[in-house]
């Protein structure tokens, strides 16, 4: 990636618990802010989704785009572009490491977004802190609270 925004947060969850929120994209809507809609495209041998449609609003930026994932476990997500109306290129990742006994997981987040329409570098970069601080405060809320509502796999 080039420039690219990074941020990390503690959940109280072993990482394979953590990644199985990650990868259940057809929940995505209830506890990301920014996706409104998700449709699963492709399937790879692993059962992870490999390409997925996103309907985003993410107030300066709303755009439907198709991003494919390439997974290394419960350990890495990654994203790139295929295709969007207004980005230019939207790479980031998700990588998950176990803390203590390994029933926390330190998540790191990482994005760079690229928009068609001329944007500063710091606008740019402000929106992806807030993208990612979004993200990962609802993972932590979603994994934390998993608890009685909605059972995760792990």
């Amino acid at each position: 990636m080039a420039e690219h925004t990074r941020s990390s947060i503690t959940i109280d969850a072993t990482p394979a618990t953590v990644m199985a929120v990650i990868a259940d994209f057809a929940d995505y809507p209830a506890w990301t802010g920014e996706v409104k809609e998700v449709e699963v495209l492709e399937t790879g041998e692993d059962g992870r989704a490999s390409q997925v449609r996103l309907l985003l609003d993410a107030g300066a930026i709303r755009d439907e785009h198709v991003l494919a994932y390439t997974w290394d476990g419960d350990r890495e997500v990654s994203w790139t572009l295929v295709r969007s109306q207004m980005l230019r290129s939207l790479d980031g990742s998700y990588t998950l490491a176990p803390l203590g006994g390994g029933d926390r997981t330190e998540v790191t987040y990482q994005l760079a977004v690229d928009v068609k329409i001329p944007m500063l570098g710091m606008i740019k970069r402000k929106a992806e802190k807030v993208i990612i601080d979004r993200a990962l405060a609802g993972l932590k809320k979603r994994v934390e609270d998993a608890d009685g509502k909605k059972p995760v796999q792990g």
